[in-house]
């Protein structure tokens, strides 16, 4: 269905009818918009079939093709939805309160669609068609946006929205829904501040993101930070010395690429204190570890997959993949740049909760060995569970080193 009560061609019809007004006077307001609008919708031979209701939902829906995101602005509009997923022209999924469903609304052609991607895509400078059909752009208000085109998408153009809130949850938020326990965000707080490396791991939509924002926010203001995305979608506040660095696609013709690895080495000579790396996917898992390993302590990332070992694994192959480093070397640099791992799971309610944090102990013959701190224990057949201490931190080193120096500020 296309929604607001009109047929596709009803609604083309009165956009090129309003379209063509707008040539002669670009500079309308918007309540002079939605006038032209309503004008050339009550001109419709049958809009007497449509309710009163229906009529304000079509002068909106017009009203958004021409000042918002088309059929898309009401879910953008809506707080409570978290995804936007859009499989060919007419069928928009949404998720909402932690469930998928199926809306009741629609794009008149796949071309109108073509359009709006193309619109957002170039917005932020960004490319997408037949040639290079697979690009990740933001919407304004900072939501990620990931397109597919045909002829790799078989059922027509496939859209995928990630919205955040327009306030970051901070780490007292996510212990408030039951993300984590006070226990364990009292050691991750201290963990940021003495300066550990973490990395989160954890499955599609299981709150990488809105993890690192809430641990980032434990940073000191009076450090330099460089982060690096794909897409910028980190919202990172409190922090004036902060730079935010976004990879960039080749152009029409293939060339001026800009991608992680790179952003990576050009940010060891802009003399960061932290380096966070919003998602490593690929080769340039290497220069994050290098980075890790040469002085930048602190440093954060995130990336995918099922559990803390299996991410552990995950990087070597990363790595493994972008250069001729034997195994045993690889391992050795994964060891002693990671000092934590946080792995994040989404249960079958919706809910996103920490379920492991563990010390990366250095190598124990020829792996990479974990020491559980925190683990989630299950009850009532995985509908219930809590965040439960398991270890003690065995380096602590730095941490003693940050107490100490905070004393000693105390006594200043």
């Amino acid at each position: 269905m296309v929604g607001a009560g009109l047929k596709p061609d009803e609604i083309a019809s009165v956009r090129e009818r309003v379209r063509s007004r707008l040539a002669w006077d670009s500079a309308v307001s918007d309540g002079e918009l939605r006038g032209l609008i309503e004008g050339e919708l009550f001109a419709l031979p049958h809009l007497g079939r449509l309710t009163s209701e229906e009529r304000g939902a079509a002068v909106s829906r017009l009203f958004h093709s021409f000042r918002g995101l088309d059929a898309l602005q009401p879910l953008l509009e809506d707080p409570g939805v978290t995804e936007i997923m859009i499989i060919g022209h007419d069928r928009i999924f949404i998720e909402k309160q932690g469930r998928l469903q199926r809306v009741p609304l629609g794009f008149e052609s796949r071309e109108r669609l073509e359009d709006l991607i193309q619109s957002i895509v170039g917005q932020v400078n960004r490319i997408v068609n037949e040639a290079s059909p697979i690009v990740d752009a933001r919407l304004p208000d900072g939501s990620r946006v990931h397109v597919v085109l045909p002829p790799i998408a078989l059922q027509g153009p496939t859209v995928t929205i990630r919205r955040f809130p327009s306030r970051p949850l901070g780490m007292d938020d996510l212990v408030k829904i039951g993300a984590l326990s006070v226990e364990a965000a009292d050691l991750l707080r201290r963990l940021v501040k003495a300066k550990y490396n973490i990395f989160i791991s954890g499955g599609t939509g299981s709150g990488k993101t809105t993890f690192l924002n809430a641990l980032a926010s434990w940073i000191p203001s009076d450090e330099r930070i460089i982060t690096i995305e794909d897409a910028a979608e980190l919202q990172i506040a409190g922090i004036p010395n902060l730079v935010s660095l976004e990879t960039r696609n080749a152009n029409t013709e293939g060339k001026g690429r800009i991608g992680m690895r790179e952003l990576i080495r050009a940010s060891l000579r802009m003399r960061p204190n932290r380096i966070i790396v919003g998602e490593v996917r690929g080769e340039e898992a290497l220069e994050m570890l290098q980075a890790m390993n040469t002085g930048h302590e602190g440093s954060l990332s995130t990336g995918h997959s099922n559990t803390a070992r299996d991410m552990l694994s995950r990087l070597e192959t990363m790595v493994l993949g972008g250069s001729e480093l034997p195994v045993p070397v690889v391992r050795q640099q994964v060891a002693s740049a990671l000092d934590v791992i946080v792995h994040l799971s989404r249960f079958r309610d919706g809910s996103r909760r920490v379920v492991e944090i563990s010390e990366v102990s250095g190598l124990r013959d020829g792996e990479v060995g974990l020491h559980p701190l925190f683990l989630h224990e299950e009850t009532d057949g995985g509908r219930r569970g809590e965040l439960r201490p398991v270890g003690a931190l065995q380096n602590e080193r730095k941490l003693r080193f940050e107490e100490r120096e905070g004393e000693g500020a105390d006594r200043r």
